[in-house]
């Protein structure tokens, strides 16, 4: 055979081989649309989703709404210039419930000053029992000379926490980094 003669039956071969991935293409994207109804009907019969409040707005079933735990915010400061605070002290949450509360620091101070937060628990078991989502103490704060800030803490108290707490008290004590201060 000649180079010419390769070449146009290797082109006939392409020519089919893309026919075949078409065909292929079509018949996935056919099974992907049919997907759709076949897996809404599986969700409602298994329960996991009813089709009547598809477009409700789903409630947060892990909220005890039974109980409530008082949760009591102590402050503490280690060698630092600075004023800090819960802004509420106390609080009632249900287990479950995300909760946030705000704390407030002072840099009393005419230089920033970079400082660290160390949360403590009591009683000590709870510290299972509490998830912080979002706290100040997950990183070193630095504030500027006579700064004020709020910052917040988003928690939540599990709801297989034990029955006979009643109360948790979360402490921070705040000290100051090292080398942080800075003639500004």
């Amino acid at each position: 055979m000649t180079e010419g003669s390769d070449l146009v039956g290797q082109g006939a071969s392409n020519r089919r081989l893309l026919q075949r991935l078409l065909i292929v293409v079509a018949i996935m994207g056919v099974f992907g649309y049919a997907l759709v109804p076949f897996y809404n009907k599986i969700c409602e019969v298994a329960g996991l989703r009813n089709v009547d409040e598809a477009g409700a707005v789903p409630l947060n079933t892990q909220v005890d709404a039974t109980r409530s735990v008082g949760i009591e915010f102590d402050s503490n400061l280690k060698d630092l210039a600075w004023d800090f605070k819960p802004v509420t002290p106390h609080i009632d949450v249900h287990p479950g419930a995300v909760t946030q509360v705000m704390f407030e620091v002072r840099n009393r101070l005419d230089v920033p000053i970079t400082g660290q937060a160390i949360p403590s628990f009591a009683p000590q078991l709870a510290v299972k029992y509490f998830t912080k989502v979002e706290c100040f103490c997950f990183r070193s704060q630095t504030l500027a000379a006579h700064e004020t800030r709020q910052m917040p803490v988003v928690f939540v108290v599990d709801p297989k926490l034990p029955k006979g707490v009643d109360t948790i008290t979360l402490s921070y004590t705040f000290f100051e980094v090292n080398g942080s201060r800075s003639a500004g």
